[in-house]
């Protein structure tokens, strides 16, 4: 069998990240769902099962540990990723269906891109402002919508929000990061570097709330802590290295489609008109933005994706 050309190895690897991301909103709402496990819990401890791979992928590939300005990097690539995207999403998608939750996270590409943007001074078409401007426009009506009208946006809908404006800030600086340490590197360092935290939050949750999962959430739980905070990267990662970036990175737009269909699928939830509505205009204005600034200026070295 002869290997795939290069482009299109990049785009296959890019899309098999990809489908792996796209289980973790369900997943998180199984885990949570019924409250037997805390969302504090399932937000730290994923990551910490996640920080022990990775040390053990940094050991016996005896790669080399950062160095200095680096690590403060890499504490901007854990605050984000490891620590505000799992943890904000965890205690939202308590109240919140996982439908709901997908379009709103569908924000993330274009906030990475803006994030990016900010943090490396590109001056970027204004259609990528307006796209971006729009999409984040449209998430706040969708989430409004669906709350009951204006004034019934809810806690949850702010930790989404939250969750992708921190998340865009630590993909943004891991993919400028990754460009001298490396991509799973990256986010391999920034899960060992987080783990002292997140250790000491899996403790509380413990003692807090003893956990009384099913085996059905403790399977949801373990693949958060196995697939979406690790191997996914793997496979996302490799994509992005064969390129090219700007292709591969637009992959990650069909993720809040197939989170959808997962939530349909795996948890009954009904996908109305609103919510595809509210779908497909986040996911375009995104579209547009990530367009717009790949064709405006050089791609960053990793793209978004939320794990």
């Amino acid at each position: 069998m002869r290997p795939l050309p290069g482009a299109r190895a990049g785009l296959v690897w890019g899309l098999l990240g990809v489908i792996a991301f796209s289980f973790t909103v369900p997943f998180t709402r199984i885990a949570v769902g019924n409250g037997h496990m805390s969302p504090l819990f399932v937000g730290s401890g994923r990551a910490v099962i996640a920080a022990l791979l990775a040390a053990a992928a940094l050991v016996l590939t005896r790669q080399r540990p950062p160095r200095g300005r680096q690590w403060l990097q890499l504490v901007v690539v854990a605050g984000g990723v490891v620590a505000g995207f799992p943890l904000l999403t965890s205690f939202a998608l308590t109240t919140t269906p996982a439908s709901h939750g997908a379009v709103v996270i569908a924000l993330l590409p274009a906030a990475t891109a803006v994030c990016a943007v900010l943090r490396t001074g590109e001056r970027p078409a204004r259609s990528f402002w307006v796209a971006a401007t729009f999409g984040a426009l449209a998430a706040i009506v969708f989430a409004t919508v669906q709350g009951g009208g204006f004034g019934g946006l809810h806690a949850a809908d702010l930790l989404l929000f939250a969750a992708v404006i921190v998340c865009g800030i630590g993909y943004a600086e891991g993919g400028l990061l990754s460009r001298s340490l490396g991509s799973w590197q990256t986010i391999s360092w920034a899960l060992v570097l987080a783990s002292p935290v997140m250790i000491l939050l899996a403790g509380v949750a413990v003692a807090r709330q003893p956990v009384t999962a099913t085996p059905v959430e403790w399977g949801a739980f373990g693949y958060l802590a196995v697939v979406s905070m690790f191997l996914g990267f793997f496979a996302w990662y490799r994509g992005l290295a064969i390129g090219p970036m700007a292709q591969v990175s637009q992959v990650q737009l069909s993720q809040p489609v197939m989170t959808l269909l997962w939530a349909a699928l795996l948890l009954g939830e009904h996908i109305g008109w609103q919510t595809m509505v509210g779908g497909i205009a986040v996911v375009g204005c995104a579209l547009l933005a990530v367009r717009a600034r790949n064709g405006a200026s050089r791609p960053l070295a990793t793209s978004v994706e939320a794990g």
